[in-house]
């Protein structure tokens, strides 16, 4: 990945709307959320919101798909996986004890606090 590639995908995640945005979408993968269910997790304005994800969609953080009436937006975990591997690329060239905890940190998906209530719930 290019350095302008990674500074126009941190440029887009820099504002709190959309940084929140985008993690609520990550919360909800593989199925995605509706961009009014969005707006209302967000406590946003529906054309403000609009904004936010065209600018999140033009980084390549979320895309997006016509179901039904509704716009459904979803994260794009490769596009997440590839900006983390351009920060981490050439981690402490190469030093194994430095690198190895992060990557191991980075190596797997912890439950949220709603997955372990929806867990507690079953």
């Amino acid at each position: 990945m290019e350095t302008k590639i990674a500074t126009e995908r941190f440029a887009a995640l820099s504002q709190s709307t959309r940084l929140e945005a985008f993690r609520l979408l990550v919360r909800h993968e593989p199925e995605g959320l509706p961009a009014g269910e969005i707006a209302r997790h967000l406590e946003v304005p529906h054309n403000t919101l609009s904004s936010h994800l065209s600018i999140l969609a033009q980084a390549g953080w979320v895309m997006s798909r016509r179901q039904g009436r509704s716009i459904v937006y979803r994260a794009d975990l490769g596009c997440m996986r590839e900006t983390l591997n351009f920060l981490v690329r050439d981690c402490c060239d190469g030093n194994s004890e430095v690198c190895d905890p992060f990557l191991t940190a980075l190596g797997g998906c912890l439950p949220s606090d709603n997955d372990e209530r929806q867990e507690n719930r079953e």
